[in-house]
């Protein structure tokens, strides 16, 4: 998940984020009539999450759960495509300088704002300004950026101070850097009643049960078929499974790793599997003893057995990986620092004069599988004589301890990730936003500040390949697996395909009778 990030103040820019939370509403049936708009007849499209989103403003959340809804309701200026290629979106196009230092976006005309009001080049300059100046969670994605300014109402002029070959990722690689309406953030209806530009329309939120989104007949990209969606949170898997086999939903992503395999077997229901950009990794609190001492992080590298956390954790969909970036990426690079060696474990210990280490870990019950590994870790733990608890909270209060510098070591993951810079700097950079593990190596500094700045591919792969090395060997993060992206939908829905960045786009979803 994305951990609250906080950037130094710099001089006033502009751009836009935006990215809001929700969940789902339940109740209803399979093609049965909902009433969205005082109309009838329509047919909504249910789909089942497996938690609730932390809060609606997409700026500041981190959550996934948010995201999830989020990706229905706003635009970002550029997005990925089906194979992670940034496409066009809010920007119809651009050009870059031949220095490489100044970018200019065309917008497309004609769009609007779910309330009616026109989307323009103001909304951009607003929407990044507002990341910058406030600090947000993504501020640190506008670090090469000098300038912005707007020439026309359907012109944003982006200036960098040296080359930036990850900017497209930064501004439209997932919905935390949509295009926000100022009156809505303004106003703080963003909180209870988001406003984006996207194929649909925040209609009402039940708080530990559902959302509902209407259809945007003005979309710039052509209106949804489908005329909603209710979105309904149900965290445990075997109900969400058992709602969408008899109709009541028609897609989750809410599945127990041990029903995958036979899923795919299931009459009238669809199972789509993909490798993914996600990875998931312990973080050791290096601001407490002692985890500050590399060794015992190594330690704890080695007393693991990933192979059998992640057979347990996800039942086969899930790819060991030592480092964070998949072997499908172009961007992978080989490394198997360590095994499972109990005995080494024990001797980097006592070279750090560490005996009888307890420590605790910090899970989110709105992720079963972090709880599975969890519990696997605990036996493979003692084995190297190392006492685990386990703490089990919901997601929100762990995103709360963990920016409150509250845990011995966490586990989650990160998803969504596009260019390397997404995978390393925030997590590792001694001032990133993201590095609550409190981590600090000057040299991958240099490599880290080095590849945001690098235009030639092979010298760059070079470069993340020894930061990454780097950050294994130190354990910042214990990288564990990339999991698969796993989501089961109705036979009766056409139009969904399941994406390598786990983000879930029902715009050209239709239903068949």
């Amino acid at each position: 998940m994305r951990p609250t990030t906080a950037a130094p103040s710099r001089t006033r820019l502009g751009l836009a984020v935006a990215a809001a939370s929700v969940l789902v509403l339940a109740g209803c049936s399979a093609g049965e009539s909902v009433d969205v708009d005082g109309g009838t007849g329509s047919t909504e499209f249910i789909a089942a999450i497996g938690g609730e989103p932390d809060q609606f403003d997409p700026q500041s959340t981190s959550s996934y759960f948010s995201f999830q809804v989020l990706e229905n309701i706003f635009d970002t200026l550029v997005e990925p495509d089906e194979n992670l290629s940034m496409q066009p979106a809010l920007a119809e196009s651009w050009t870059v300088s031949d220095d490489q230092l100044t970018w200019t976006f065309t917008l497309r005309e004609g769009v609007t704002f779910h309330d009616g009001s026109e989307f323009t080049s103001e909304d951009v300059l607003y929407s990044y300004n507002r990341i910058i100046d406030d600090e947000l969670a993504n501020a640190w994605r506008f670090a090469a950026i000098t300038d912005i300014t707007a020439p026309d109402d359907l012109t944003v002029v982006i200036e960098v101070a040296s080359p930036t070959p990850n900017l497209l990722a930064n501004l439209g690689g997932f919905k935390g850097m949509a295009i926000v309406n100022e009156e809505n953030v303004e106003s703080g209806d963003i909180q209870s009643a988001p406003v984006g530009t996207g194929p649909f329309v925040f209609e009402s939120y039940a708080a530990g049960d559902s959302i509902e989104l209407s259809s945007n007949p003005d979309y710039w990209d052509g209106a949804p078929a489908i005329d909603g969606v209710t979105f309904r949170f149900l965290s445990e898997g075997t109900t969400a499974l058992t709602a969408l086999e008899v109709g009541e939903i028609q897609w989750t992503d809410s599945i127990p790793a041990q029903n995958i395999a036979s899923l795919g077997d299931t009459e009238g229901i669809t199972l789509g599997q993909t490798g993914s950009n996600d990875y998931w990794y312990l973080a050791l609190n290096q601001a407490r003893a002692p985890f500050d001492d590399v060794r015992v992080r190594q330690a704890i590298a080695y007393a693991i057995d990933r192979d059998a956390i992640a057979q347990a954790a996800w039942q086969g969909a899930a790819t060991v990986n030592q480092l964070a970036i998949p072997e499908s990426s172009s961007w992978y690079v080989e490394y198997d620092g360590y095994s499972t060696d109990p005995e080494r474990a024990q001797e980097l210990l006592a070279e750090a004069g560490v005996s009888d280490l307890s420590l605790e870990i910090m899970v989110a019950s709105d992720y079963p599988e972090t709880v599975t590994a969890a519990q696997v870790m605990e036996s493979q733990l003692a084995e190297a004589g190392i006492g685990l608890e386990i703490r089990t909270l919901d997601f929100g209060t762990w995103l709360d301890e963990q920016n409150s510098g509250n845990f011995d070591m966490l586990l989650m993951g990160w998803l969504g990730n596009l260019d390397p810079d997404d995978f390393y700097y925030a997590q590792h950079y001694s001032s990133g936003g993201f590095n609550v593990q409190g981590y600090s190596n000057a040299e991958v500094d240099s490599l880290l500040d080095a590849g945001r700045v690098e235009t030639d591919e092979a010298t760059r792969y070079d470069i993340y390949a020894e930061a990454a090395t780097i950050i294994a060997d130190e354990a910042s993060y214990i990288y564990l697996y990339n999991p698969d992206v796993v989501q089961a939908w109705s036979d009766t829905v056409s139009g969904y395909e399941v994406r390598g960045d786990a983000a879930i786009r029902f715009r050209d979803v239709t239903l068949n009778e």
